[in-house]
C-alpha cells in the first residue's frame, strides 16, 4: 500500500482501536511528534465523541491503527476496525489512513504513560501508531 502524505500543515488524529477503550493520540501542527491525548470507552457515544473531538482541534486526517499478526494476515478484530473505519469517515468526512499497529501497545507500556488505571496506555499506543506513520511520511 502506497503512503498517502498530507501535505498542507496540520493536526493528525491518531487512534488505537479496542473493543472496550479507544485510544487517542495527536500530531504536532507540522506533523513531527505525536502526543497521547484521551481514552474514550467504546460505547454507543465513540463517534459523535471523536468527530466533534476532530472538529475542536482541526484535524485534517485520522491515522486509525490496523491490526495483523506477524503473518501480515488480519487479526479477528480488523472487521471491527473497518466497520468503524467507516462510521468514522462518515462521521467525519475526513481522510481515514491506516497504520500497521503491530506491537504498539508493548511499545506503549515501555514508555510507561499511564494513568493509575492503566488506561493512558491506549493513548499512548495510539501515539505509536501516529509517530510510525508520521515517520514513514516525512518529506
Amino acid at each position: 500500500m502506497p503512503i498517502q502524505r498530507k501535505k498542507e500543515t496540520g493536526r493528525l488524529l491518531g487512534i488505537d482501536f479496542g473493543l472496550k477503550r479507544v485510544g487517542i493520540a495527536l500530531s504536532d501542527e507540522d506533523q513531527k511528534i505525536a502526543f497521547p491525548k484521551i481514552v474514550y470507552p467504546n460505547d454507543k457515544k465513540l463517534v459523535n465523541q471523536i468527530a466533534k473531538f476532530c472538529a475542536e482541534n482541526s484535524m485534517i486526517a485520522i491515522i486509525l491503527g490496523e491490526s495483523k499478526n506477524f503473518k501480515g494476515e488480519d487479526n479477528p478484530i480488523m472487521k471491527d476496525i473497518l466497520k468503524f473505519k467507516t462510521e468514522i469517515e462518515n462521521a467525519t468526512s475526513l481522510p481515514v489512513y491506516m497504520e500497521p499497529e503491530f506491537m504498539s501497545s508493548s511499545e506503549a507500556k515501555k514508555m510507561r504513560v499511564e494513568d493509575d488505571s492503566g488506561e493512558m496506555i491506549d493513548a499512548s499506543a495510539a501515539a505509536v501508531i501516529l509517530q510510525s506513520y508520521l515517520d514513514k511520511t516525512k518529506i
